[in-house]
């Protein structure tokens, strides 16, 4: 096995991979949907291409900065005066090519860094300090939105391996894993619980019902610790706990669609700014954290199946590039971040060896960090089924850089994509990722879309028609 230090991309390289194409404009397959000339600006869009650096104080991400209309399309002639706030041990250290930086101090004494768009985007280079930090960075502009990343540094002299080729084929022994058009809709309880009611065609159906009816094939169900506990997700109530995901996986079942569940290992949100150890965790020793992660993973598949909903795929953490169970597993410590997700994986493979498992980062458009994660967890002998991203246009990039990542994570590693989560561009996300090759586009799951699936009187809309098409043409279904 081979110790590298962290040389991920040359900073040209790095600039080259994240334009892809024609600084600032998308390939013209996506282009006209993700772009438009001109229109009344609402908001900004920041995507940094690293959000894991070294503190080495010398370390380098791109910062791309756009200007975007109600539909989210990019302005390309947005000209818009930027603020750059960069708060922890980081500086702006200079601008992209073809773009200009300069420091200031606002009216508050605050310091920052000012840049102009350039036919419709700014890009900046973000270098690192020599302490162990957590960097928020925003982007602001009068009367816009603004928007903002966190980016976690780690120590200098972190080992960091790459796997070696005999790793890297042990990942062809995958588990069959059927082609997936899901939707997240954990929510569901809630906001029936609220009043919600769902129709097709006037008639009354259990939503999951109506949903399978239009094309999708897979409910993606997320599964907390304790929520009912006073800080957790859902006090006293529990929604998202083992009860309701029963219920909801029950739901699933009888509507004949898959089921993918997908662990928060937390009693909360876990996500790549929050990672907590669920309340009964919380004083565990790292071996019985591991045990504990382990038996909890292997219990709760167990009950599904013994009540005759078996989940269809497992997710092992959620949004987890910046690790799990924190601090025990945050991406600082490589070493045990590998431990805890094989111990989740052999809690699954102890319940149902046949079980695909999925690893989820939230990294749609963000290559040279996902080939810096997935590496080091394989190479520390992580095996898992299918890579999971998240896809967010506001935190991941453009559909171009979507592609060029879910492109070369393929020819690297030869495991089946899915982006487990999107909102966006739906023609487009399914496109990208069922026009992979050899049948290596796995999927998608849209996160928790009700709202926009159905009218405030519970009847569908265009948003969800939509997946009749979708699903005859990725999935073979009519």
């Amino acid at each position: 096995m081979r110790r590298i230090l962290l040389v991920l991309v040359t900073l040209g390289s790095a600039l080259a991979l994240a334009r892809c194409t024609d600084p600032g404009r998308e390939a013209p397959d996506f282009g006209a949907v993700t772009q438009v000339d001109s229109a009344r600006a609402v908001g900004l869009v920041m995507s940094a291409y690293r959000t894991t650096m070294l503190a080495d104080g010398s370390d380098e991400a791109l910062i791309r900065t756009f200007v975007v209309d109600s539909l989210g399309r990019q302005i390309l002639s947005a000209d818009n005066v930027m603020r750059v706030y960069v708060e922890g041990d980081a500086v702006i250290d200079r601008p992209a090519d073809g773009y200009a930086v300069e420091p200031r101090t606002d009216e508050e004494g605050a310091p920052y860094w000012e840049t102009r768009l350039v036919d419709g985007e700014s890009a900046v280079i973000l270098r690192s300090g020599t302490s162990v930090d957590r960097i928020n960075v925003e982007v602001r502009s009068e009367g816009m939105r603004p928007a903002g990343h966190q980016i976690h540094t780690i120590p200098a002299d972190v080992e960091l391996l790459t796997p070696t080729a005999e790793q890297v084929r042990a990942l062809s022994d995958r588990r069959p894993i059927d082609p997936m058009i899901g939707a997240d809709i954990s929510f569901t309880p809630q906001m029936e619980a609220r009043g919600a009611v769902y129709t097709d065609g006037g008639e009354e159906k259990d939503v999951v019902r109506i949903l399978a009816d239009n094309g999708l094939n897979y409910v993606r169900l997320r599964i907390f610790v304790n929520p009912e506990n006073p800080e957790g997700y859902a006090p006293e109530a529990g929604y998202c706990g083992l009860d309701y995901t029963k219920e909801m996986a029950r739901r699933v079942a009888d509507a004949g669609m898959g089921l993918l569940l997908n662990f928060h290992y937390s009693d909360y949100w876990a996500d790549p700014q929050q990672q907590n150890k669920p309340l009964a965790w919380r004083d565990l020793p790292f071996d019985e954290l591991a045990a504990t992660m382990k038996q909890y993973t292997r219990d709760v598949v167990a009950e599904l199946a013994a009540q005759g909903t078996p989940p269809d795929m497992v997710q092992v953490g959620n949004e987890i590039n910046h690790g799990l169970l924190w601090p025990d597993g945050h991406i600082s410590n490589l070493d045990n971040l590998a431990e805890l997700l094989k111990a989740g994986v052999e809690g699954v493979r102890e319940a149902d060896p046949d079980l695909p498992v999925m690893l989820h980062i939230a990294l749609g458009g963000q290559n040279q960090e996902a080939v810096f994660w997935l590496d080091n967890m394989i190479a520390r002998g992580v095996q898992f089924d299918v890579i999971g991203l998240s896809y967010y246009p506001r935190w991941h990039g453009r559909l171009v850089d979507l592609q060029a990542n879910v492109r070369d994570l393929v020819d690297r590693y030869g495991l089946p994509i899915n982006v487990v989560e999107y909102s966006q561009f739906k023609p487009q996300v399914h496109e990208i990722v069922f026009g992979l090759p050899d049948g290596m586009g796995n999927g998608t799951a849209i996160w928790e879309p009700l709202r926009s699936f159905f009218d405030e009187s519970g009847e569908p809309t265009d948003q969800l028609r939509i997946y009749n098409e979708l699903s005859a043409r990725y999935i073979g279904t009519d």
